[in-house]
């Protein structure tokens, strides 16, 4: 039997912590080699328990790490670039958490050093092409029974937003899963986004800008509007609906246990995207092992992770100008011009 895949995680956070549990206990086919954090404390607690893993504050010390043969980055955004570059470098695969870099000019740094080595070597964490509901719904849309897609609405809410939560964040944090999901589920690149505000909630913090609807335009002609809603107070929903030609379809419509009891009913309300979407992380992470032990980069790659930075970037200067933003992508190496979403 082959040896498991040792991964070194970047991160010990909230997102690092899920993904060592998950390559300890849920994924087969990997082990968690190293863990790397600035703070100590947390990188040991998340390790914990873990045979063989070594604990470090530097990232790079981890991917010289005795048995890492893969990288798993889940730092926040800022770090990221350097973390690729230095995976790079070394000739490792790697799986890395969105935003693959926050800034557009970054992220096109990644793209050119991996054009450069002539090969793929990440894949960025859109995990929502890895949910069920979004697969049914990308192979309708693929079959063409419902005819060319016109439009998808779209709703992203949360219970309530972190602390340090800026509203730049609602287009290039949380409508960026929605930017990536639209590229791939219509097969198209967006052209343009306007993002309008409406009156804050209540609910939102001091100089908070939420909820606000986000609109993309596609360069073959379809609409793209997103709903994104942060501090709504009763849970996390995201659902998507496609209308098209000949039809439409829905997901993301209450799928939680219902109870009824004296006095009422009610449904389950997932209340954190770690619960909503843990089967999409799962068959995510266990995609990318199964992949890189056989020497295979799939699902969403560089390129993806480039134009989601691109556009949301474009976002934010709308909603910190005002109007619309055209967005115009770099020329595409060849590396991706073969690439399919």
């Amino acid at each position: 039997m082959a040896e498991p895949l040792g991964v070194a995680v970047l991160g010990a956070g909230h997102m690092g912590a899920d993904h060592i549990r998950r390559l300890d206990r849920v994924v087969s086919g990997a082990r968690v080699a190293a863990v790397a954090d600035p703070e100590t404390g947390r990188a040991k607690e998340a390790a914990a328990g873990i045979d063989g893993v070594s604990v470090h504050t530097d990232a790079e010390a981890a991917l010289d790490a005795p048995g890492v043969a893969a990288v798993l980055i889940a730092s926040p955004g800022p770090a990221h670039e350097e973390a690729l570059l230095a995976a790079f470098a070394r000739g490792l695969p790697v799986l890395c958490e969105k935003p693959m870099v926050p800034d557009s000019a970054g992220a096109l740094r990644v793209v050119e050093a991996e054009a450069r080595l002539g090969r793929r070597l990440a894949q960025i964490g859109f995990m929502r092409r890895y949910d069920a509901e979004y697969l049914r719904l990308k192979a309708l849309l693929d079959g063409g029974s419902l005819g060319r897609p016109l439009m998808l609405h779209c709703v992203h809410r949360n219970v309530s937003s972190p602390p340090g939560f800026t509203s730049a964040m609602l287009v290039n944090s949380s409508v960026s899963h929605e930017i990536d999901a639209a590229r791939w589920l219509l097969g198209q690149e967006l052209t343009a986004v306007t993002v309008l505000r409406p009156r804050s909630c209540a609910a939102a913090p001091e100089g908070l800008a939420d909820p606000q609807f986000v609109l993309f335009e596609t360069e073959r002609g379809a609409l793209v509007d997103v709903e994104v809603f942060v501090n709504c107070g009763f849970g996390y929903q995201v659902r998507c609906e496609a209308v098209c030609e000949g039809g439409s379809a829905r997901i993301g419509e209450e799928h939680g246990m219902a109870v009824t009891a004296r006095g009422g009913a009610g449904v389950e309300v997932p209340q954190d995207y770690l619960v909503r979407f843990a089967d999409a992380y799962d068959r995510e992470v266990q995609a990318w092992v199964d992949a890189t032990r056989a020497g295979r980069v799939t699902g969403p790659g560089a390129w993806d992770g480039y134009a989601a930075s691109l556009v949301a970037e474009a976002g934010v200067r709308s909603l910190e100008d005002g109007g619309r933003v055209c967005v115009d992508l770099a020329p595409r190496p060849p590396l991706y011009a073969e690439e399919r979403r």
